[in-house]
């Protein structure tokens, strides 16, 4: 009889092993310790949402909707989605939990996203972002937070080659205007266009500006620039955010083409690129969305927010080890003998108690003496604490340093959470 075929991940969704795991728990809290140092409060949404929730925010005609999107019909025959991004569930929750009357609100989120991609390093069909969004504020000053915040993750990340694209997009009546203008300069080069362009040039066309396509590259940078066509209002806010930005001493480029790929930006957007992943080189981009809680049926409410990818910058820090969150034992313990295992799990317990912070790993599944003491070597912990059957009798237990060569010592169990706590800084 033939063995069963070995069942694997799906292609584009990937296994975290622990000590890959170790890192994104270590990154997760540095951005966490970061967010609620600003003042943003977590906020955890659903994995599925209704569809028309992404097809309303993010736009029928943009890639993400019209071809990335996991979208199935459950048993009620209603259609539901794999979350594409997070601001659209964000919003919706906001709306529907009355967050958002008369209220500001500094919010933050972290979780797995999905979208149908030809998986590649950087781009996978389950990713995971972490995320904020802020509402209630319409003035330059909260997106120069996001962008200082978001400075501020690097700064404490240690990372030096990230660099901060800015542009405006203004409002949608004077993107309408601009719209008109570069369909008919694209028009104008109609047989450079290329499949995608053309297939965009009615519904979403500020998106070919952002094209890859080095045939299309003189056509569209010879197309009208949206900076040129930003009502009053909208050049104000941009320029305002420019000298917070100045001041704060946060450097920047100025992008014309930097356009987004999702319909609901209005105003301020921006990324943080790299050129250490190739193709894959946005770690966090972001932007203003005024209009976005009323177009899912709240009341106007001003937005901004940003995500970043933690594949990607977790990929940027790969071979560091001091982002690492703590995992491995400090103290393992080692017993020999039917008494001495009953002993040490309650001198384990005690331990705990005594000291919450501790990292103790007892041995399980016997063995000789030295055997254990191979485990202890391998878990990574410092000390091992050997129990045997004198050691039970007596009340007392052996204290070994694993990375040193000094001699073991014997201490009475009453005494050895004081020796832990001082030896490990406890």
């Amino acid at each position: 009889m033939a063995s069963a075929k070995n069942l694997q991940a799906i292609r584009g969704m990937n296994d975290l092993l622990p000590a890959d795991a170790a890192r994104w728990a270590g990154f997760e809290a540095l951005i966490r310790d970061v967010l609620t140092g600003y003042g943003y409060r977590e906020i955890r949404t659903p994995i599925v949402e209704a569809t028309e929730l992404f097809c309303r925010s993010i736009g029928e005609v943009t890639d993400i909707v019209e071809k990335e999107m996991y979208t199935f019909a459950d048993r009620n025959g209603d259609s539901l989605t794999l979350r594409p991004e997070g601001t659209a569930s964000c919003v919706r929750a906001c709306i529907e939990h009355g967050l958002l009357h008369n209220q500001q609100q500094r919010l933050w989120y972290a979780g797995p996203m999905f979208r149908h991609e030809r998986p590649q390093k950087g781009r996978y069909r389950q990713f995971h972002q972490i995320g904020a969004e802020a509402f209630g504020m319409d003035g330059p000053d909260i997106d120069a937070e996001m962008i200082c915040m978001t400075a501020r993750f690097w700064q404490r990340l240690g990372l030096a080659d990230v660099r901060l694209q800015l542009n405006s997009l203004g409002t949608p009546a004077c993107r309408s205007v601009y719209r008109d203008k570069l369909v008919a300069h694209l028009r104008s080069g109609y047989e450079l266009l290329d499949e995608d362009a053309r297939r965009r040039l009615d519904s979403n066309p500020l998106r070919i500006l952002d094209t890859k396509n080095p045939a299309m590259r003189e056509l569209v940078d010879a197309a009208p620039v949206l900076a040129d066509h930003l009502d009053d209002e909208s050049a104000r806010h941009f320029e305002r955010l420019r000298a917070l930005l100045d001041a704060a001493g946060v450097g920047y480029e100025l992008n014309p083409r930097l356009v987004r790929g999702l319909d609901y930006y209005t105003k301020t957007v921006f990324e943080w690129v790299t050129d250490r992943l190739g193709a894959q080189g946005t770690v966090c981009a972001g932007g203003r969305y005024d209009g976005l809680v009323e177009q899912l049926g709240g009341r106007p409410v001003p937005g901004v927010g940003f995500a970043m990818g933690i594949e990607r910058l977790l990929g940027l820090l790969e071979g560091r080890d001091d982002i690492a969150a703590a995992t491995q034992p400090q103290v393992y313990l080692v017993m020999a003998g039917e008494a001495a295992e009953a002993a040490g799990l309650v001198l384990a317990e005690r331990l705990r108690d005594a000291l919450p912070q501790l990292r103790l790993q007892l041995n399980a599944g016997g063995g000789q003496i030295k055997n254990q003491m191979k485990r202890a070597d391998k878990s990574g912990a410092d000390w091992a604490l050997v129990l045997g059957e004198q050691e039970a009798a007596q009340a007392c237990v052996g204290l070994k340093s694993l990375r040193t060569d000094a001699a073991q010592e014997t201490l009475a169990q009453g005494g050895i959470a004081a020796a832990l706590a001082a030896r490990l800084g406890l």
